[in-house]
This record gives structure tokens, C-alpha cells and sequence, in this order.
């Protein structure tokens, strides 16, 4: 394994964004998921929960804890976790398998309550979110490894955020809604170099954007 020009090259010689050589679960993750285009509500709402988990941690511990997340959120079906009181709150605090925030907590459960109320609005939660994807010519013409750094916010991320908040959703600052972004697809944030790009871009291309 060697990491290159701000790139990461594993064993099998395919040439990957960096961030991949931070841990070998990434590889799979960055593979198959990410920056992948994303219309399930459910998943949609894992990943935008699972990113204020992030909050202050790494992607790292978060993806090691993410299926012991998905056992004590229900696999976050939003109705399930919505119903959530209490009794499951100091349930999840004793839980060693997950993080054990509380705010982070109580704020998965207010954010699937609050995503109930926008489903019920404007009918799913991907049509909400993907009125965020960036247009076309906003984008970098070249994505580099130092074009990404000056990415951590967006305008559209700072939009989404500060509508969600309104809207009482909380852990979801612009920094947070953007990784948000990447992850699922909004934009294509794989570097030019990595191998993922183009079939992450045809899947984007073919991809039919919800309403």
C-alpha cells in the first residue's frame, strides 16, 4: 500500500482518494458507497444522523460503531426511532457499542421526529434534499486533492443547514450537511485520479432525482 500525490493506492494497485489510507474498512465504504447518488429516506437518514454522531470524532469510529448504531436505532426507520422516550434514551447511554452522547442521542431522536414532519410536508425526504444539489457550473472544473480541502462548506450545504435548523433539526451544521453531501451522492467528490470517479459519475448521470 502507498499513499501518492494526495492519492492512496491499495494492494490491488487501483488508485483511490487519499482519505482511504486512514483505515482498510474505508476501502469498501469508499468503493461502494460514497459519493454513490442516495433517493432511500431511510438510508438518507442514517448517514445525516450518523454525521452528527461524527461531530468532534472521525469517520473511523464512527463507521467501526455504525452496525451497533443501526441495532440500537432500529436501523433507523424513522417512525420507530420517532417513538423513542426515555427509558430507550438511558438504554443507548449504557450501550458501549455506540457513542455515548447524549445530546447526539436525543438529537437522533428529535431529527426523525422533525423528518416526519418534512415527509409529511413534501412527501420524502429525498426530494427535500436533493433540492440542495449543487448545479453543474458551481463545481470545480478539476477535483484535486487541494481543490477538496477548500470544500469543507458549501453554499448549498450552508443553505440546507440553515433550513434545517429552522425546521428544528439539530447536529446538522454546514460542515456536517456537506459530508452529508458528498457521501450521498449530491455531488461527486472523488478525485480525478481515483478509480471511483467515473463509475461514481455515471451512477449520478443515470441517477433519476426525486420530487
Amino acid at each position: 500500500m502507498a499513499v501518492r500525490d494526495k492519492s492512496f493506492e491499495g494492494p490491488d494497485g487501483r488508485v483511490r482518494c487519499w482519505w482511504c489510507a486512514g483505515d482498510g474498512a474505508f476501502v469498501p465504504y469508499h468503493d461502494e458507497e460514497w459519493g454513490f447518488p442516495v433517493a432511500d429516506d431511510r438510508r438518507l437518514f442514517e448517514k445525516i444522523c450518523l454525521e452528527g454522531f461524527q461531530a468532534g470524532l472521525s469517520w473511523r469510529t464512527i463507521l467501526n460503531k455504525r452496525e451497533n448504531c443501526r441495532k440500537g436505532f432500529s436501523n433507523f426507520e424513522i417512525g420507530k426511532v420517532a417513538k423513542f422516550g426515555p427509558k430507550q434514551v438511558e438504554k443507548l447511554l449504557g450501550d458501549a457499542g455506540i457513542v455515548r452522547h447524549r445530546g447526539k442521542i436525543e438529537s437522533t431522536i428529535n431529527n426523525a421526529r422533525r423528518a416526519q414532519e418534512l415527509i409529511a410536508e413534501v412527501g420524502s425526504l429525498a426530494a427535500y434534499f436533493w433540492r440542495y444539489e449543487p448545479a453543474p457550473a458551481s463545481r470545480p472544473k478539476k477535483l484535486t486533492h487541494a481543490e477538496l480541502l477548500k470544500m469543507a462548506t458549501t453554499p448549498e450545504s450552508h443553505a440546507l443547514s440553515k433550513d434545517l435548523k429552522k425546521r428544528g433539526w439539530s447536529f446538522v451544521g454546514p460542515t456536517t450537511v456537506y459530508a452529508f453531501m458528498q457521501a450521498m451522492g449530491l455531488v461527486n467528490d472523488h478525485q480525478e485520479i481515483c478509480t471511483a470517479r467515473s463509475r461514481a459519475e455515471q451512477a449520478r448521470q443515470s441517477f433519476r432525482r426525486p420530487v
